[in-house]
């Protein structure tokens, strides 16, 4: 019998890259008509292990090699393979399932020799089956002695050159399913987001929140600014638009006596690509009777603070190069503050005359013929500013408050700052990360904001909003005071898994077709 106590050395690599192909595939394939001319199922549906790698190393890590040889622990494994290496009358390979890897050994004694040698013919990439008993090598790495194997799935297509990998970014987004199997990294990131995910309805629900769905397709677009995607509903023969954002839903459940409410959606706005923008993108949006854009601040505050422990065991990050500390009292600056601690070169004189800060921003290259620019007043004028000196100098948690009432047309009004709102926009390594206020349920000044935004978008604004004479109607049945605000998930995913990208956690991002 071959003696197992040798440990992976590093197997011979995948075809390199200069391999055709097509000659790969018609391989591959080849193999695939012998193994289903042989009688064997191809792709068996039978398979049920009942282990993983993860949970084997966790369990019997520390055990020594006697105790397991004594133990005799059996295990049935499947996964993928993703390290060969065939020694004679040995062979080593390592499998890959969900949760890891472990090695397996097989020889002729233990498998069979006719099985043996059909496996130094699998490929890597292969998904298998094996079961066996577990032993350790004599340089202690935890292995499977086989007993027996099988494959359940013909990998007809080669992964990556093990020694290149998959570092192409357009690649990796576009084939994520090879990204996930060859990128550990990848895959922690899609795991740290489920978890994220996972611990903000637990959140939200042990704080007394309603989850909710709303609809996707909407007859008017609303509960943003931005431009929407326009579809046609057959059966109804009329327009309809994919959700931008779903405010005025929810706040229609806040009428209908539905104090605290949240929901985790999909949004999509037919605006540009970024590493900050996808068309399609998460956020969590929330609503609470009888609070303020005060105790929104704070409660969003706490929320980021409890995802950042629970899914990375700190509320102090790394994101880049350096440290975003999320367990620190977050800072409250208005915009004029913003401005003159960022670009101290800019007088306040400046920032209260509408043509002095026009000036300004032409200065900085900002075309102030086109909307909305055009159309802004002194306060829509001061947040143009804001987002071109200030707004990417905002790296630790800041509050940015009391936005104004033009560029508010869904926030509750100050009572004593005219033109102002009681609204927020919440900074993190110099992004937007959640907007929130005091909801406007004043039916008459909303209709008068929905009128205004109406106007602008004939002098030809695209984002602005359309009048809801729905939404005005549920107003005036009567809805409580109420703060709300929108989290966006995908950017504070970025944060927790230091991404620099959207698309590195999303799935399967917006990409141009390749056609």
């Amino acid at each position: 019998m071959s003696k197992p106590d040798h440990d992976h050395n590093p197997a011979t690599p995948l075809p390199s890259p200069a391999v055709d192909e097509s000659q790969i595939l018609a391989e591959r394939r080849a193999k695939l008509r012998s193994l289903r001319s042989s009688g064997l199922v191809a792709y068996p549906n039978d398979v049920h292990p009942s282990h993983r790698a993860h949970q084997l190393h966790e369990q019997y890590a520390s055990h020594s090699r006697e105790t397991l040889e004594s133990e005799r622990v059996s295990v049935g494994l499947a996964g993928r393979i993703m390290l060969k290496r065939v020694q004679g009358k040995a062979s080593f390979l390592t499998l890959q399932d969900a949760t890891g890897r472990i090695q397996l050994y097989l020889n002729d004694e233990g498998v069979g020799e006719q099985a043996h040698e059909a496996v130094k013919h699998w490929d890597l990439g292969d998904q298998i089956a094996c079961e066996g008993l577990l032993f350790k090598t004599m340089k202690g790495e935890l292995s499977l002695r086989c007993s027996s194997l099988r494959m359940v799935a013909k990998a007809l297509r080669p992964l990556p050159d093990k020694f290149h990998g998959l570092h192409d970014t357009e690649t990796r987004y576009r084939q994520r399913y090879v990204d996930l199997i060859v990128n550990p990294d990848s895959r922690h990131v899609f795991v740290t987001r489920s978890k994220a995910l996972s611990a903000l309805r637990s959140f939200m629900t042990d704080h007394g929140f309603l989850e909710v769905e709303t609809p996707m397709l909407h007859p008017i677009p609303g509960g943003a600014a931005a431009k929407p995607f326009v579809t046609h509903h057959n059966a109804l023969h009329q327009e309809m638009f994919l959700r931008i954002a779903p405010e005025l839903y929810l706040k229609r459940l806040l009428v209908g006596g539905f104090e605290r409410v949240y929901e985790v959606n999909r949004n999509f706005r037919n605006e540009g690509l970024s590493p900050r923008h996808n068309p399609e993108f998460t956020m969590l949006e929330f609503y609470a009777a009888y609070t303020d854009y005060r105790w929104v601040m704070d409660f969003t505050e706490s929320t980021l603070r409890h995802l950042a422990e629970v899914t990375t065991g700190s509320a102090v990050l790394t994101y880049g190069e350096k440290t975003v500390d999320l367990s620190q009292p977050f800072e409250r600056l208005t915009i004029v503050e913003a401005i003159l601690r960022h670009a101290p070169e800019i007088p306040l004189a400046a920032l209260e005359d509408r043509s002095a800060i026009a000036e300004v921003l032409r200065k900085k290259g900002a075309d102030l013929s086109k909307p909305p620019l055009s159309n802004a007043g002194l306060g829509g004028l001061q947040l143009a500013l804001f987002e071109e000196v200030a707004e990417s100098k905002l790296w630790h948690p800041t509050f940015i408050v009391d936005y104004p009432v033009e560029v508010s047309p869904l926030a509750r009004a100050s009572d004593s700052r005219p033109g102002t709102t009681e609204r927020f926009e919440l900074f993190i390594t110099g992004r937007e990360i959640a907007n929130g206020f005091s909801e406007l349920n004043d039916p008459e000044d909303q209709a008068a904001r929905f009128a205004a935004q109406m106007t602008a978008k004939e002098a030809g604004d695209e984002e602005a909003m359309f009048f809801d004479a729905d939404y005005i109607r549920a107003l005036e049945v009567g809805m409580p005071p109420a703060g709300g605000c929108g989290i966006g998930v995908d950017r504070l995913v970025m944060l927790l898994t230091n991404s620099p990208s959207i698309r590195d956690v999303i799935l399967f991002p917006t990409l141009r077709r390749q056609d």
